[in-house]
């Protein structure tokens, strides 16, 4: 199913040393290691790529973009085949999440088709103006450049080798070279095969699209500080996300880092409805929580309630719901390490409700909790445990839980979990938390995020290096765009965007 090599401008290179992946079941396999030499080829020919690619038109890079779903979709039994062994997702999940990567490239086509993302704008000129005449002035949005994408290892397609931050820079004509997540090199490996399939059959500069995989942290410096990169795509862990930022910043030329870090995407459960509806809203957060092992970026690890009976009602139901979850495998060994190693240092300034006490890969849900002055005296509560851990934090009044709403740092999301006679105490929580993430949900959960024009997935650091960018949605391709306006430029000398 897999070649084990990198993609390099249309060719598979081998490398001196290989390194295997940690399959739940059955044997492991074996993948060539990526150098920084690997990656000074592929950026070189995502450059001479650019010189054409970047000047193409919208239709073409439409027909590449859909191909390259056509192709992912005819290798899906392959992809859920090695997924489910190296990631110890169900197939269902990667069933789904095939279907919502091809859908986003065929989005992104009919985005681009569109042309509106372009934002065309004509000031004419004013030749009799005084005391001054106006030139004529056009303005269009031009692509970047090569742009270098970092695999993440909680989505091995959504958010990996023909993901998201793939799909943006492709059809903003941008060249594409992909650091591939070595969590599930066989899904990369199939889907970089997808990928070539396409080019050939659009008949698109092989250099448009690379993936280098494996390697130690060389690799990836190699990546964002080649100097010929203009921008930089990245989903994963806050420590590893800010280490890249800094040396993206730290360049000659300063390139901007789009990095989706780490959010806890708190839940405020409003009084009237924790009266009304606990039973039912406990459950739905316990099932939100643990989905997917809790292994979601927008897992909504902290609910806040009043303190009372409502209250006391509500914590036990939802530990009984989550008592009824088994364990689960997490998709890389080093992220349960950190799941239960997070846990122990939590459950040292929390109090416990419930934990499944697992060990190894698996995980097992774990519910914490803590008053308001408890989590406003200690916020390493509010930092980010990546898998099925919930915190429940009781307030005395609305006076505190305004106080956590405005003590947060920057998320993903936030949640109003409401019914009609708490609208005035949401209308004071309401301007607090748009300054404080990307997405404000009420009465849901946040775990679905929908690839739309509307979605912002992104938010204030650390939930994103950049508060004004999304991942997710047709308006990511903004960032692999920059406007460019010309003044009395003749129509011979126009993109054919503004021509």
């Amino acid at each position: 199913m897999f070649i084990g090599k990198h993609l390099v401008a249309g060719d598979w290179v081998a490398g001196d040393d290989t390194f295997e992946n940690a399959p739940v079941s059955g044997n492991v396999d074996r993948f060539s290691v990526g150098t920084p030499e690997h990656v000074a080829a592929a950026v070189e020919a995502a450059e001479d790529a650019f010189w054409s690619f970047g000047y193409s038109s919208r239709e073409s890079r439409a027909e590449l973009l859909n191909a390259i779903a056509d192709h992912i979709d005819a290798r899906g039994n392959d992809i859920t085949a090695i997924g489910t062994r190296e990631t110890g997702l169900p197939e269902a999940r990667l069933i789904g999440e095939r279907g919502r990567t091809v859908g986003q490239l065929r989005l992104f086509a009919n985005h681009i088709e569109a042309g509106e993302y372009l934002d065309r704008r004509h000031d004419v000129a004013l030749p009799d103006r005084l005391p001054l005449p106006r030139p004529d002035l056009k303005m269009v949005q031009r692509p970047i450049g090569p742009v270098a994408v970092f695999g993440a290892s909680n989505f091995p397609l959504a958010f990996s080798t023909a993901g998201g931050d793939t799909a943006a820079a492709l059809a903003a004509g941008c060249p594409v070279v992909v650091k591939g997540h070595s969590a599930h090199p066989g899904v990369s490996d199939i889907v970089a095969q997808a990928v070539l399939a396409a080019i050939r059959q659009c008949d698109v500069h092989p250099g448009v699209f690379s993936q280098v995989q494996g390697g130690n942290r060389a690799v990836g410096t190699a990546l964002v500080q080649h100097p010929l990169i203009k921008a930089v795509g990245f989903t994963g862990s806050l420590g590893g996300g800010r280490t890249l930022f800094d040396l993206c910043a730290s360049r000659p030329e300063p390139i901007p880092f789009f990095g989706e870090l780490g959010s806890v995407n708190p839940v405020f459960l409003l009084d009237h409805a924790l009266q009304n509806r606990g039973t039912e809203i406990a459950a739905g957060w316990a099932g939100s929580l643990t989905m997917g092992a809790g292994q979601f970026c927008t897992n909504p690890g902290i609910l806040i309630l009043k303190e009372g009976p409502d209250a006391e009602s509500f914590v036990a139901t939802a530990a009984e719901n989550l008592a009824k979850i088994g364990p689960q495998a997490m998709l890389t060994d080093g992220i349960a390490s950190a799941f239960h190693n997070g846990t122990a240092t939590m459950s040292e300034v929390a109090t416990s409700v419930f934990c499944a006490n697992c060990k190894g890969r698996n995980a097992g849900p774990v519910l914490l909790r803590t008053t308001a002055s408890g989590l406003l005296a200690n916020k390493a509560l509010m930092h980010e445990v990546f898998g099925p851990l919930g915190l429940i934090v009781t307030v005395q009044n609305e006076a505190e839980r305004l106080a956590i709403a405005k003590s947060l740092e920057g998320q993903l999301t936030c949640t109003l979990v409401l019914d009609a006679e708490d609208t005035d105490a949401a209308q004071s929580l309401v301007p607090v938390l748009e300054r404080k993430a990307g997405r404000l949900l009420v009465n849901g959960f946040p775990t679905g995020v929908e690839v739309a024009d509307t979605m912002v997935h992104g938010g204030p650091y650390p939930a994103s290096t950049n508060f004004g960018a999304t991942s997710v949605g047709t308006l990511s391709i903004r960032r692999f765009l920059r406007p460019v306006c010309y003044q009395n430029m003749p129509d011979a000398l126009l993109p054919m965007d503004l021509a």
